[in-house]
């Protein structure tokens, strides 16, 4: 009797955790956004598709900003088909080419009146260079979305008010920002290790934290706010790239620690449309609360010292 007791409370206390810890809080905004635009990057697939269909859902036109075309169409069908909304358009966007970032904003300037939320979502965890000659992971997870936001600031700000939402990941906790090794090399480290591209995907977490940071004081005066977030640990592609290892332990892992992609988006459904959050503008949220950060994701001469280097960097 004690041992089936104690199997029981064991399967009662996962349940707990797992409903807790795991799965966590839920988006409670009913914020309809008829008229409004939305640009999510990376929304072929992952969070970022379901993020998508939520946001069309409720109304909103939103554009899909997707690297491959042929991912990026079959992603529109299924967003359009599950959302029940034709306001859905996928515009081509490889965040690993500063050209095609220019060419997706002058398009997107021209064609859509509107830009009232802008999620910066994609990321991908992979070693090598980007078009440009960057380290791919500090190219694509940071540069690119830092070109793109800045290229897109002035409609935010006609439209306001207006969001910026930044997902970035707990790992920033283990990162760091090495301008030596920017300036040298491009890329956030060196090394090629399984341990040292952990700690580059962490580097470049850290800058999206950052690149928060100190866009929210350089929106101050505006009626365009910024959050940066962890969704929390999800089953999703982000993975694809790494090698096998990685890739079989966070599929064990996963079926029991990670979130869906509906549990996923919550928090960053959440800094897009949760009402009374724009006093916490440049602030880091997960598990759709506000949480404090270490001091080195908000130090402010880090902060204005990426965005210079990144200015420099983009040509801007």
């Amino acid at each position: 009797m004690f041992f089936i007791l104690l199997v029981l409370g064991l399967i009662v206390l996962a349940y707990i955790f797992r409903q807790v810890v795991v799965i966590g809080k839920s988006c409670k905004s009913n914020a309809k956004l008829h008229g409004k635009t939305v640009i999510v990057t990376g929304s072929n697939t992952g969070i970022g598709k379901t993020t998508a269909i939520v946001l069309a859902k409720r109304g909103a036109r939103v554009i899909l900003a997707c690297r491959s075309k042929q991912r990026g169409e079959a992603a529109l069908e299924d967003i359009k088909r599950e959302s029940g909304s034709n306001q859905v358009v996928f515009m081509q966007l490889d965040l690993g080419s500063f050209k095609s970032v220019r060419n997706f904003a002058e398009n997107f300037l021209k064609s859509e009146p509107r830009l009232d939320i802008l999620i910066n979502n994609a990321g991908l965890y992979m070693l090598g260079r980007t078009e440009d000659g960057f380290g791919m992971m500090f190219g694509v997870n940071h540069l690119g979305h830092f070109l793109l936001t800045n290229l897109l600031l002035d409609r935010l700000k006609e439209c306001g008010p207006s969001r910026v939402v930044n997902v970035s990941s707990l790992a920033h906790h283990w990162g760091t920002v090495n301008f030596y090794c920017l300036n040298t090399h491009k890329d956030l480290r060196e090394g090629t290790s399984l341990l040292e591209s952990f700690r580059m995907y962490s580097d470049s977490k850290l800058c999206n934290v950052l690149f928060t940071h100190e866009l929210a004081k350089r929106l101050r005066g505006t009626k365009v706010t910024c959050y940066s977030l962890h969704p929390g640990a999800i089953k999703t592609e982000l993975d694809r790239n790494a090698n096998s290892i990685i890739q079989i332990t966070l599929r064990n892992l996963g079926r029991f620690f990670f979130k869906n992609p509906l549990q996923g988006s919550q928090t960053t459904l959440h800094c897009a449309l949760q009402e009374g959050i724009e006093h916490l503008n440049g602030r880091y949220f997960s598990n759709c609360s506000v949480r404090d950060v270490l001091s080195k994701a908000k130090d402010d001469a880090a902060s204005k010292k990426l965005w210079e280097i990144s200015e420099r960097f983009c040509g801007i």
